[in-house]
């Protein structure tokens, strides 16, 4: 394994020399694309004040309360000539716990349709998961900025929307275009922020990259407090993309993206508007088309050279397990910080105080990677994370009452240090050739692993008993397994990283004892 120092990144391109390593012009972006992380966070944490936990009574027509034999909160039974009939029940009054008015209380979703509102969280996950993909390859084509744009129009329509229509049906297939959308706007912002800083400002923004995330989860709690209601909450978190529209003028296409598909002209205008900001010299720019120039003519040779495909991930053992490691650890923090995020709400009658303190430890959770990542190994603080998170969440089973509300903030902010510490070690873990692949994986593990966060936070009132204690021995496991299969991954720390599946292979060993089967290459 090929150490280096810290400050030893290489000579940089000669783009990264045209448009500066981070200077005015890329503060500016980063400020802005960073702040579509919070509507980000309102559409995917947003159900645990829209469909809180809810007590609801039965509503008996006034005109046959006299013949009522018996009732429960979704049914009850007349007799008529001395035979009992069933009735199920379509009105109900309400007892909510936050916002007056919630998606339960607009669509019924109580008794026979009470899974209908998990549901919907499940199908906002599946719509991220499909934007991110759909998005990623729009992003290839068409460049960054034009997917960017769709995605924040998306995002207002499908949200307003789905905050005036009646029907069920509608305002789920609505719910997911808004969180398809997301899933664009989440993906493409963070490619075009990496692709204009300098590499070793790549980490430390990557980390902070994720602070409006959490600043948007703080917020839902006083938004939904000032608004009250369903209507005017889900208004209240769809209008504020009209303003990112702006990007439009404020935000450049990525100059990368513009060479790699031959726009030389167009490149060149930005790559001067960066180097007149950051007071860099225009012959650089100049400098950086040719070299651009001459590059293009070695890639086309190198594209007749192998491809990969994530298949390559599982074809030597070695890369095969780190594989099946770190997305294990991706499928648990999209499981347990959804989970986490999903459960607080359901903990006691303060809903906007649990969401609140919850997602205030989850900042200091992204403080204690911004302040460690270049000082402590990846995976020292991956396993921390995971087995607090782990720990608090079994604690859970023997707690009560106020002290249930930190311990899950303490679980919420030890999943913030592993969510965003996985991300940054699986680019550093899988060779050059098949990184997006394997980034890919990682990322469906998570999503898919958040679909069923719902049906688990909420099966504890399926239960005559309301085993909640089985909740959270669920979702307290699965970070200790994860901590645990950190053993079997290497670290990545101020080392080069691999390139080729060769690399990959031998990345971290001591001894190179397991050779790399020629095919596999």
């Amino acid at each position: 394994m090929v150490e280096k120092s810290k400050r030893d990144y290489g000579p940089l391109d000669a783009v990264q020399e045209a448009m500066g390593v981070m200077g005015p012009w890329q503060i500016l972006i980063a400020i802005a694309l960073s702040l579509v992380n919070i509507p980000v966070a309102w559409q995917q944490l947003s159900i645990a004040v829209i469909a809180p936990k809810t007590s609801f009574t039965c509503n008996i027509p006034a005109t046959i309360s006299g013949a009522v034999s018996s009732h429960d909160a979704c049914a009850y039974s007349t007799v008529v000539n001395n035979v009992s009939v069933s009735h199920e029940c379509i009105d109900f009054t309400f007892h909510n716990e936050g916002l007056n008015s919630t998606m339960i209380t607009e669509h019924n979703l109580v008794c026979g349709r009470s899974s209908l509102k998990n549901f919907a969280q499940a199908f906002t996950m599946l719509g991220i998961l499909a934007g991110n993909m759909l998005f990623g390859t729009l992003a290839d084509k068409y460049g960054r900025k034009i997917p960017l744009l769709v995605a924040l129009v998306l995002q207002v329509v499908s949200g307003l929307l789905s905050a005036i229509v009646p029907w069920y049906t509608v305002f789920a297939i609505l719910k997911v275009i808004s969180a398809f959308a997301t899933g664009g706007t989440m993906l493409v912002s963070f490619v075009l922020l990496m692709e204009i800083v300098g590499i070793e400002w790549r980490s430390t923004l990557s980390v902070l990259f994720h602070i409006p995330f959490v600043l948007g989860h703080m917020s839902i709690a006083l938004i939904a407090y000032v608004t009250g209601t369903y209507f005017s909450y889900s208004l209240a978190i769809s209008l504020p993309s009209m303003f990112l529209l702006s990007y439009y003028w404020l935000i450049p296409e990525s100059p990368r993206w513009l060479l790699a598909a031959g726009k030389i002209e167009e490149a060149r205008a930005i790559l001067e508007e960066a180097a007149t900001k950051n007071n860099i010299p225009l012959e650089k720019v100049n400098a950086a088309i040719e070299f651009h120039s001459n590059q293009n003519v070695k890639d086309n040779k190198d594209n007749n050279q192998n491809t990969y495909s994530m298949l390559d991930l599982f074809k030597t053992p070695n890369l095969r397990i780190r594989t099946i490691c770190i997305a294990f650890n991706w499928l648990v923090c999209g499981f347990c910080f959804f989970g986490l995020a999903h459960y607080v709400s359901r903990l006691d009658e303060r809903i906007y105080y649990n969401i609140f303190i919850s997602a205030a430890f989850e900042l200091g959770g992204i403080m204690i990677v911004w302040i460690f990542i270049h000082r402590v190994s990846r995976l020292k603080l991956l396993m921390c994370g995971n087995v607090i998170a782990g720990i608090s969440l079994l604690v859970l089973t023997i707690v009560t009452g106020e002290a249930q509300v930190w311990i899950i903030s303490v679980g919420c902010c030890a999943m913030s240090v592993s969510f965003t510490v996985v991300y940054l070690y699986s680019s550093e873990l899988f060779p050059t050739v098949v990184r997006n692949n394997g980034i890919a994986l990682c990322s469906v593990s998570a999503r898919i692993a958040s679909t069923v966060v719902p049906f688990i936070a909420t099966s504890g009132e399926s239960t005559k008993d309301n085993n909640d204690w089985l909740v959270s021995v669920i979702f307290g496991v699965g970070p200790l397994i994860g901590a645990a299969l950190c053993i079997f991954l290497p670290e990545t720390m101020d080392c080069q990283l691999p390139e080729t599946i060769e690399d990959g292979e031998n990345f971290g060993k001591k001894i190179q004892s397991i050779p790399v089967d020629e095919e596999a290459k």
